[in-house]
């Protein structure tokens, strides 16, 4: 969606609430629907909101995590789809089941929107089952792991001159003392950097393996101000795709990055906060350089992914933390981004705000 005059849409959006677990490990003794049923009951409880009364739902997960075709339909258990309710399902982020529920909303068929998104991790070798996303006739059959490649990424940003090791600890460093202040943080705190594990990327380069869960409600125009004291409108969202090609690409750039936020109107002045789905150290170099944000952004006050990185929820977590920080008045304008896919491959840009306070 651009932001020309022109073409913004007639009907306003906002996030109103936002819900997430404490992001663990593991939750053996949890079924996905145990794990998504608190955080749907609390966005729902901070808007008074019920089922009912919610007019569209989306859910965004992976079969793949949890080794069985149509998982997310149990995952409806603890939505309640009787009587029938408006649903759909990416597989993908919740981030983009936030998009298709953007749309949805902004087509008038609904006023009220429920976007959940879980994944669990821990069951299998979540290195492994993301090598099923690459090329299926050139990558795929060699296996390279989501390390591996983000190792080739960080290796083409340090012999480009755009980072270094020490510049890479630091930003593990301050995301994860950021994450002191986030009570779901599964790695709070600074530690340290560890051994290598895929050379130049060290264990405090990469985000920790989890389980977790987390809800936005959607409304539009006066019925979101009901339901919230400060919504955080969302200004502009779009997404795209690098090439599915490593080969082809420039890993020390994201253009498909730079193209979302400039569709989504992020460079039409400042915001004060990011929320970058960076898994990776080495992935906050290259969104800084394509979002082109300077030191006065405060970038992942959450932690981010690296305090803790739920499969298939920490994208739409990226939004909802920074709608979260509109809502309690620390944002006036916030950018949120998710990714999806080896290397920045595909991702989505938001912009969020909160209205003028008197």
């Amino acid at each position: 969606m651009t932001r020309d005059r022109s073409d913004r849409p007639d009907r306003e959006v906002a996030i109103v609430a936002f819900a997430q677990t404490d992001h663990r490990r593991r939750t053996d003794e949890l079924s996905e629907v145990e794990m998504v049923m608190p955080v749907l009951h609390d966005v729902l409880r901070q808007t008074g909101l019920k089922t009912a009364d919610i007019g569209f739902t989306c859910s965004g997960s992976s079969d793949y995590l949890a080794g069985r075709a149509f998982s997310f339909t149990m995952a409806l258990d603890g939505v309640g789809a009787w009587p029938p309710i408006s649903e759909s399902h990416v597989e993908m982020d919740g981030a983009w089941a936030l998009y298709e529920a953007w749309v949805k909303l902004l087509t008038g068929e609904a006023d009220t929107a429920l976007v959940y998104s879980y994944g669990k991790s821990s069951p299998g070798s979540v290195r492994d089952v993301l090598t099923r996303q690459l090329d299926p006739y050139y990558l795929a059959p060699l296996w390279p792991d989501t390390v591996a490649l983000a190792a080739l990424q960080a290796r083409a940003l340090i012999d480009a001159g755009h980072t270094d090791e020490p510049a890479l600890a630091a930003i593990a460093t301050r995301s994860r003392q950021d994450g002191t202040a986030n009570p779901h943080a599964q790695l709070p705190g600074a530690r340290d950097q560890g051994e290598y594990v895929v050379g130049p990327l060290r264990t405090g380069d990469c985000p920790p393996i989890g389980d977790g869960a987390a809800a936005v409600i959607l409304a539009v125009g006066d019925r979101a101000r009901e339901l919230c004291d400060r919504p955080a409108w969302i200004r502009g969202i779009d997404h795209r795709i690098e090439a599915h090609s490593l080969g082809v690409r420039d890993l020390t750039d994201s253009p498909s990055t730079r193209l979302a936020a400039e569709r989504a109107g992020a460079f039409e002045r400042p915001v004060d906060t990011a929320e970058l789905h960076a898994p990776f150290t080495s992935q906050e170099v290259v969104l800084r350089r394509a979002l082109d944000l300077d030191d006065r952004v405060r970038v992942n006050p959450s932690g981010g992914a690296l305090a803790a990185n739920p499969m298939m929820a920490a994208g739409l977590i990226r939004l909802g933390e920074a709608a979260a920080r509109i809502h309690r008045g620390a944002s006036d304008r916030a950018l949120a981004h998710a990714t999806s896919g080896p290397c920045l491959q595909q991702n989505l840009v938001a912009v969020l705000e909160g209205e003028a306070r008197g």
